[in-house]
Parts: structure tokens; C-alpha cells; sequence
């Protein structure tokens, strides 16, 4: 089977767009999460999200297609953009026939069926935009980037809630891994900083309602004071190639995909199973898959949304798999800083160990303040650190019980 590598970043996020943006944001622990500015919050429970405030379309995607397109596919053509350019993709020399496109949502263009929904309410069905549904359904930041770039190859966009974006990255190293494909661009894009997503988590009591006047310390993964999760947004893409194929155009890798883990508590439709037993045996599967054990891994990168059952769960499981040496591998939750991006979690957070791994640089856990009983593992507390990084596994789970584990290691021939 081949190898399989990534050669091309692309980030859109509350904390910087573009990976270097982004990457030193992490490291230095900035905060993106701010009031909401895309709707007034004033009469919801949680008034705070993670942004994109600095975000322009039509600096990446022309000014009359922007209007033909949700926010969350805007971010995916944005982070493809960028994800082709930092890879130095010449199509002119590719077999577009073997470049595939998998892009996840959790939830699709809710932005505009909110929109369109008042429209129809307010002024009747035959004022419904006839672009109501291609810019509504959650496939359709695959189907723009694809069309964007003539992309024949395979396309697909997998939606498992906040498992997309990395359900979607390893579903993509599986095509290249048996030949079906040279190049894949994949990962997860969302835009759910709406009035009905952020209503219909309320009524979950899933999100953080406590903070809303100091959103900086509102999300505090690990942190025995953590309350709830908060809103992101954005969009994270990699580009993964053949090994063969990227060495024979000179590409620059920033890490091997090694092992890719998948299953499903078979639960509950919100709730882990208890004590994380099945988020364990997924980076089981992932460790077996790369052909290495536990001890070969040093950092893990953590689903760590700021929930309760979430945070013991997940420590529970890496207790599983590591046992004794648990307290000895690195753990931390960009989610501190980001927000929960939802589908584009996996994405994103899927940059962010790649650049870890290629650089031996661990972001940390902001806000962790206060240990919880249970939780006692390494979370990489409030400042980055310099570790050698010679593997690292990235986490994502979502409602349904999904769960999808990524094995990065540092590129050797």
C-alpha cells in the first residue's frame, strides 16, 4: 500500500487564517472567543463564540460566486486556496483524474437556511432564493472546491458531527493508501454561529452560558471549572499525497499519516459511553493500523471540548491505551483558544499536530487553573512547550457515538 503524506495546510479560524497565523497564535495562547457580533445574542443563554472576524471572501472566491454560497463553503474554498498554495500544486502538470476532494460539515449551510426560512415566513414561498438548496446542503463546500479546481477524482463529504473534518482526512488516506487516488484535499468546514444552532445548543445544555462577560476564560478544557463548550467557526484542509508522488514533484512534507482509527459507541445519540471505553479502543485501532504502540507516541491532541462527560471520558480512554505511562504523553485541547468548530474540528485541529509533529512545538491547554479529581494526566497547562514530537494522535468525537482517530509521525524515508 502507499505511504501516505501531507504536503499542504490550509486554515481559516478564530485565531488567525493561514497556517503561520495560526500556528503562532497557538503557541502563544491567544484567545479567539469574543461576543457575538453575527446576530445579536443579547436574549440567548450563551452570548460567545470563536469568530472568524477577519475573514473577506472575495479575497479567495469571485465577488457573484460569494453570493451563490454559504459561509461554511466560503471557508472550505478558502482553506482549499490555501491549502494548493502552500502545497505549490501545479494542476497543469496533474491528472486531475486522480485528485479527490473530501470535505466534512457537521451541519451544512444553516447561515442561509435561517435566512431563507424568515424569507419564507415573512414574505411568502415565491421569494425562496432558487439558490436556497445548492447553498444549504452540506456537500457543497466539496462540490465548489472540486468544480473550482476540475477535480474528477473521488468526492465525498462525510458528515459524523464533530468527527467530520477527521473522518474525512482519513477516509481520504485510505484512497490514497490503495492507489484509488494520487492527491486528496480533505478536512471539514463550518459556519454555525447562528441564531438556531446556538438556540439548539442551549437547549442541549451543551454550551458554556457562565462566561458570557469574560468570554476569554469560557473555554477551559480539563479545567475542573469547565461548564460547557463554545461555538466556533472556520474551515481546516490538508493536502495528502502519495509519498511516491509528492518526492517525485518536491514537495515538503510536514508529517506522514501513519494510522487511521473509526468506530461508534452504539450509545446514545449525545453521551460517550462511560469511561471512554470505545474513544480508547479508536486509538487502539489507529496505533494498530501505523503498526506502533503507545509508547511510540508523545503527544496526543484532544477532542477537549469543556464538557464534563467529554474531558473524563477522553482522559479515561488515553489511561486505557497508555496505562502506567499515561502521565508521561502530552495532552492538550486547542479548543481552549479556537472553540468547538464542530465538522471542522477534526480539520483544523489536524493542522495543528502536523505542525506539532514537524516542529517539536506542543500549543497548550489555556485556562487550565484548577485540577479536577480524575484528571490528572500531562494537559500542557497555559504556555506552549518544546518537545520531540516523534508521533502524535488527534482526536475527534461526535454525537452518535462517532469517533475518529488520526496517527501523524515525523516524515522518514
Amino acid at each position: 500500500m502507499n505511504r501516505v503524506v501531507i504536503t499542504g495546510l490550509g486554515a481559516i479560524t478564530p485565531v488567525g487564517i493561514g497556517k503561520n497565523v495560526f500556528w503562532q497564535s497557538l503557541l502563544a495562547g491567544k484567545n479567539g472567543i469574543e461576543r457575538i457580533t453575527r446576530f445579536d445574542p443579547t436574549d440567548f443563554q450563551s452570548q460567545i463564540a470563536g469568530e472568524v472576524t477577519d475573514f473577506e471572501p472575495t479575497d479567495y472566491i469571485d465577488k457573484k460566486e460569494v453570493k451563490r454560497m454559504d459561509r461554511y463553503t466560503q471557508f472550505a474554498m478558502a482553506a482549499a486556496k490555501l491549502a494548493f498554495e502552500d502545497a505549490k500544486v501545479d494542476f497543469e502538470k496533474e491528472d486531475r483524474n486522480r485528485i479527490g476532494v473530501f470535505i466534512g460539515s457537521g451541519i451544512g449551510g444553516i447561515e442561509t437556511m435561517h435566512a431563507q426560512y424568515e424569507k419564507l415566513f415573512d414574505k411568502g414561498p415565491s421569494r425562496i432564493s432558487p439558490f436556497f438548496i445548492p447553498m444549504m446542503i452540506a456537500n457543497m463546500g466539496a462540490g465548489h472546491v472540486a468544480i473550482e479546481y476540475k477535480l474528477n477524482g473521488p468526492s465525498s463529504c462525510i458528515v459524523t458531527a464533530c468527527a467530520s473534518g477527521t473522518n474525512s482526512i482519513g477516509d481520504a488516506f485510505r484512497v490514497i493508501q490503495l492507489g484509488k487516488a494520487d492527491m486528496m484535499i480533505a478536512g471539514g468546514a463550518e459556519a454555525s454561529v447562528s441564531p438556531a444552532a446556538v438556540a439548539g445548543f442551549c437547549a442541549m445544555k451543551a454550551l458554556c452560558t457562565n462566561h458570557n462577560d469574560d468570554p476569554a476564560h469560557a473555554s477551559r478544557p480539563f479545567d475542573k471549572n469547565r461548564s460547557g463548550f463554545v461555538m466556533g467557526e472556520g474551515a481546516g484542509l490538508v493536502v495528502l499525497e502519495a509519498l511516491e508522488h509528492a518526492k517525485a514533484r518536491g514537495a515538503h512534507i510536514y508529517a506522514e499519516v501513519a494510522g487511521y482509527g473509526s468506530n461508534c459507541d452504539a450509545y446514545h445519540i449525545t453521551s460517550p459511553a462511560p469511561h471512554g471505553e470505545f474513544q480508547a479502543k479508536c486509538m487502539q485501532l489507529a496505533l494498530d493500523d501505523a503498526g506502533m504502540k503507545a509508547a511510540d507516541v508523545d503527544y496526543v491532541n484532544a477532542h477537549g471540548t469543556s464538557t464534563h462527560m467529554n474531558d473524563e471520558g477522553e482522559s479515561e480512554a488515553i489511561k486505557t491505551v497508555w496505562g502506567a505511562a499515561a502521565k508521561d504523553v502530552a495532552v492538550s485541547s486547542v479548543k481552549s483558544m479556537t472553540g468547538h468548530l464542530l465538522g471542522a474540528a477534526g480539520g483544523v485541529e489536524c493542522i495543528a499536530t502536523a505542525l506539532a509533529v514537524e516542529n517539536d512545538m506542543l500549543p497548550p491547554t489555556i485556562n487550565y487553573e484548577t485540577p479536577d479529581d480524575g484528571l490528572d494526566l500531562d494537559y500542557v497547562p497555559n504556555k506552549s512547550r518544546a518537545k520531540t514530537v516523534r508521533a502524535a494522535i488527534s482526536n475527534s468525537f461526535g454525537f452518535g457515538g462517532h469517533n475518529a482517530c488520526l496517527l501523524l509521525k515525523k516524515f522518514a524515508e
